[in-house]
């Protein structure tokens, strides 16, 4: 969850004391959390080993990964931010990827105990609730006085469509608690007497964010840079922000030099550093926001088990908008009402959290306006931002993921003034079916999940040491790819297993090498890899020929491969892949296999 705009800087209407009610409260709202939590993750929690996310079993598959790697570098002394174990002989740049490095290092412990798969499990079922959590205690303590008022708030935030789409497989996204942290933190800033203190913990939330999730530090940067910017200017507030400006200044020069120290390596990799790359391969046009989609309902929703779901976002992760009309209207009706009963200070914060949405939704429709699926060749403005750096490796369909905080903190904000001056009877009624309408279409359903192949024996047994030599090559076919997982999934196992370390010629990262010096996803292509990913698409073995058998074996002697494995069954991430047809173009490559354990296995000898 990147950003979030906030009221901090208003008190609450009505001051709720920490009593008993209140602690039943606070008690009230962690289980609702964590049962939400459960419930959206629970097919994985059926068997974590077994079992993916369907529509982004590559993503997952690339998160227990790098759980496993970070802590068998920190374990080991190697760099947690530069790997050759995957893509030789280049190695991969894991600054310039999202390498969730402190995930890694605090729950290595947990990783070696019970694998990364489930440890990638509980990380993603922890996330969602200490992200309706984190919300919770922001808007509870310091933004209304009605703990019911900050749970709807937070519970809606914490699992809006964006967070449960992301909650796909994606680690980064949905550690949706740093936001409240930080904005806390930033606002904290403008505190007399207080800058320095605030500054060091800002400075080191920053690069816990880099590190979890750069592009969702960003989002959030910006956010609220647009939202103080805003706030700032307004006549009723102008003379209070030029007050807070010193103290706020010093506090973001101390946050610049705690988070340059820590960050200091960090950023010289993603920026300068080997195997860097400047923007994406992803079509900002295709990774844009269809206008439409904000009126429209998520698939893993009430609403989209009902058959109400359509097919505007650019895949099933990347829902970050669909809200559904009855909830926009009851958005606007709710800044109506704050509206028209706003202190001029409020109606600051009003505006500036009106203008931080209106923005947000707007670049995130992209380059090219797109309503229902249609392009309307209408330029938008982030067709004139696209080309700036850092902006340029942003996918601006993920800017919508601000408009969900603000409408969380708006719809937190009237439920806590319709408890301080309830209206009449069937004003109450009015709002309370206007909430139910809005909101339970919402409700979550569980992720889809499928049973995945398991790790072979040849690997779980350390079979695998008695063909590769200690830091060598081995490679299974398919190539290691976002929509061939495997090899990584295996080299995970046996980094968490302390089995020792193999390399992989490939792998799912990203890296150089994509059109117009911009990022690709794994390495170009070479002949031995795409005949093998042919064979396994199409079910057709490609015509070998002398030329191809000689280009593929020089492949493998580039790569420095000891060992070629073919296990039973191949996980296709994207489609399904014919093992039959893989076996019989690895054999008129490299000659008849050998039965090794549950594998086909195929030793190349150096040359």
């Amino acid at each position: 969850m990147p950003s979030s705009p906030t009221l901090a800087a208003d008190q609450p209407p009505t001051a709720a004391p920490d009593t008993g009610r209140g602690r039943r409260a606070d008690l009230i709202v962690v289980i609702v959390a964590v049962v939400l939590a459960v419930w959206v993750t629970s097919g994985l929690w059926r068997d974590p080993n077994q079992r993916a996310i369907t529509v982004n079993s590559s993503d997952q598959a690339l998160f227990e990964w790098l759980l496993a790697f970070g802590g068998h570098a920190v374990t080991h002394g190697e760099n947690p931010l530069f790997t050759h174990l995957l893509n030789v002989p280049d190695g991969v740049n894991l600054a310039v990827n999202t390498s969730i490095t402190v995930y890694a290092v605090v729950f290595a412990p947990l990783t070696y105990l019970i694998g990364p798969p489930a440890t990638f499990l509980v990380i993603l079922t922890l996330n969602l609730a200490a992200t309706a959590l984190a919300w919770y205690w922001l808007l509870s303590r310091r933004l209304v006085g009605s703990r019911l008022a900050a749970g709807v708030g937070a519970l809606f935030i914490a699992f809006s469509p964006g967070m449960v789409s992301h909650a796909n497989a994606h680690l980064n996204w949905t550690a949706g608690w740093l936001v409240p942290l930080l904005v806390a933190a930033v606002f904290a800033l403008r505190r007399p007497g207080r800058w320095w203190r605030g500054g060091l913990v800002l400075g080191v939330l920053v690069a816990v964010a880099f590190s979890i999730a750069a592009e969702g530090l960003f989002f959030t940067a910006l956010a609220v840079a647009v939202f103080l910017g805003v706030w700032a200017v307004h006549p009723a507030r102008r003379a209070q922000a030029r007050a807070a400006l010193p103290d706020f200044l010093r506090g973001l020069a101390v946050t610049a030099l705690v988070a340059g120290v820590l960050l200091a390596y960090p950023l010289w990799l993603h920026f300068a550093g080997p195997q860097r790359f400047h923007g994406t391969g992803f079509d900002p046009v295709i990774h844009a926001e269809d206008i439409a989609a904000f009126g429209a309902y998520p698939s893993r929703s009430l609403a989209g088990a009902a058959g109400l779901d359509t097919s505007l976002a650019p895949n099933p992760t990347e829902e970050n908008s669909f809200f559904g009309l009855p909830l926009l209207l009851l958005t606007v009706a709710c800044f109506g009402l704050l509206w028209r009963r706003a202190s001029p200070g409020r109606r600051a914060t009003l505006t500036a959290l009106g203008v931080t949405a209106v923005v947000f939704a707007v670049l995130s429709w992209g380059p090219l306006a797109k309503w229902n699926g249609r392009r309307t060749g209408q330029l938008l403005p982030f067709g004139v931002l696209d080309n700036l750096p850092v902006v340029n490796a942003a996918l601006p369909s993920r800017l919508a993921l601000v408009v969900a905080p603000v409408i969380g903190v708006l719809l937190a904000y009237t439920v806590d003034r319709l408890r301080a001056t309830p209206p009449g009877r069937t004003a109450a009624w009015a709002w309370g079916v206007g909430f139910v309408v809005a909101l339970l279409p919402l409700l979550p359903t569980p992720l889809l999940t499928s049973v995945r192949p398991p790790v072979p024996a040849f690997v779980t047994a350390g079979t695998w040491r008695q063909y590769v030599s200690p830091g060598g090559v081995l490679t299974p076919i398919p190539l290691t790819l976002d929509v061939t997982p495997d090899g990584q999934r295996w080299q995970a196992y046996a980094l968490a297993h302390r089995q020792g370390e193999f390399r992989l010629p490939a792998g799912f990262f990203l890296g150089p090498g994509g059109p117009d010096g911009r990022g690709r996803i794994g390495p170009p292509p070479r002949t031995f890899d795409t005949l093998m990913d042919q064979a396994g698409r199409t079910g057709l073995v490609p015509i070998v020929t002398e030329g191809s058998i000689r280009l593929s074996r020089a492949d493998l002697r580039y790569w420095g491969v000891e060992a070629v494995v073919l296990p039973d069954e191949v996980h296709g991430a994207k489609y399904d892949l014919d093992e039959d047809a893989l076996r019989r173009t690895a054999t008129a490559l490299l000659g008849e296999p050998r039965r090794v354990d549950d594998v086909w296995l195929w030793t190349v000898p150096a040359s």
